[in-house]
């Protein structure tokens, strides 16, 4: 009999659309920015409207294909993705100058790349006719059998194959934590980014989207679903690849907080704070299983203890994970609890096929159909 139900947040109660967008408005910024590339700073700038973030991400991510192939592969994480799809574009672009500049690429991918790395880069390409090509991502990484983390990895094998380097330098790094601050300045704006990532803006004129969230189902629907699992006995908590400022932000401004104890609403926060504590770096995003640990236990569990559970848990047929992607499946199998899939996420309801071959416990077609299986 469930007891505890933990929601993931993106593509089971709000829209993952303006992260995509912002991991898209991202990836074309690092590119094209003279803060960073400057592979053409003309058609950078912080206002685009509707139809031009549409064509961005459509010529980014290739209709969603890149996305769609990462999260088929365990991956969840916006960050990650981000990550992935410009170190893929820039070992592209370095493969383009090897014959010439073959031992500034070797120094490159020796040492951690920081932001005057990209900047050197940037100079040395604009010496060179090279052009970017996005259709690649999908081509290269459908050739990998990479699931999760080890994705990043695999860029280290494109990086040998590509460029003809040794390297072990892209996994998450100096690298990463720029993709990440790039990504919260687009997705939070001017106002909120200090607060949100202990950082200034490195660009700023950005206006954010926290202000602008979708939900995926009427708002008061999903207040109503709140109110009666929470009456009925169920505890109830969260267990979100969100930063706290963008989850509890959001919470608050459709009144949802009021029914979850704080204790149990765990974010990338957490899991950034625990990866950082390790002795060494080891991903607790998803699809381990450590948020929604975190999530059964309450944040006054230790590190240590979350990471000391025994899996599968006790009585895990007690607990429910309720998410949109494998990843979040992923977990809940480790942690041996069931698993109800939403058909709310990137895929919407093409995911059906992928969530019976993975033996999802129910599969709903919204979270409003939550009430049906208790």
């Amino acid at each position: 009999m469930i007891k505890t139900i933990l929601f993931d947040v993106d593509g089971v109660l709000l829209s993952e659309e303006h992260y995509f967008d912002a991991s898209a408005l991202t990836v074309w910024e690092l590119l094209n920015s003279r803060n960073y590339l400057a592979l053409a700073r003309e058609k950078f700038k912080t206002d685009y409207n509707e139809a031009e973030i549409k064509a961005i991400r459509e010529q980014v991510f290739k209709g969603d294909k890149a996305l769609k192939l990462l999260k088929s592969r365990g991956l969840n994480a916006n960050w990650d993705m981000i990550y992935l799809s410009f170190s893929h574009q820039l070992i592209h672009l370095l493969s383009q100058i090897k014959d010439s500049e073959f031992e500034k690429i070797n120094k490159w991918c020796q040492a951690p790349i920081n932001r005057e790395t990209l900047l050197e880069i940037g100079t040395v390409l604009s010496n060179y006719p090279v052009k970017m090509d996005f259709s690649l991502f999908v081509a290269d990484f459908e050739r990998s059998q990479a699931m999760k983390q080890e994705l990043l990895g695999y860029l280290n094998e494109l990086a040998r194959e590509k460029l003809g380097v040794e390297t072990l330098n892209f996994l998450k790094g100096e690298l990463w934590s720029i993709c990440e601050h790039v990504s919260q300045e687009w997705y939070v704006g001017d106002e909120n980014v200090l607060a949100s990532t202990g950082r200034p803006s490195v660009q700023i004129g950005k206006k954010g989207f926290l202000a602008n969230e979708t939900t995926l189902a009427p708002r008061e629907k999903i207040d109503d679903l709140f109110q009666f699992l929470t009456s009925a006995g169920f505890t109830i908590g969260i267990g979100t690849g969100r930063p706290a400022l963008e989850a509890i932000q959001p919470f608050h401004h459709l009144d949802w907080l009021k029914h979850f104890d704080d204790n149990r609403i765990v974010t990338a926060d957490e899991v950034l704070a625990a990866e950082k504590g390790l002795p060494e770096w080891k991903s607790l995003s998803k699809p381990h299983p450590y948020t929604y640990i975190m999530g059964l236990k309450g944040k006054k569990a230790s590190v240590q203890e979350c990471l000391d559970t025994v899996l599968p848990i006790e009585n895990g047929e007690e607990v429910l994970v309720v998410g949109d992607s494998l990843a979040d499946l992923l977990a809940a199998r480790q942690m041996g609890c069931q698993f109800a899939a939403v058909l709310t996420g990137l895929s919407g309801k093409d995911a059906r096929s992928e969530f019976e071959q993975h033996g999802a416990d129910y599969i709903l077609d919204s979270v409003l159909d939550l009430k049906g299986i208790l």
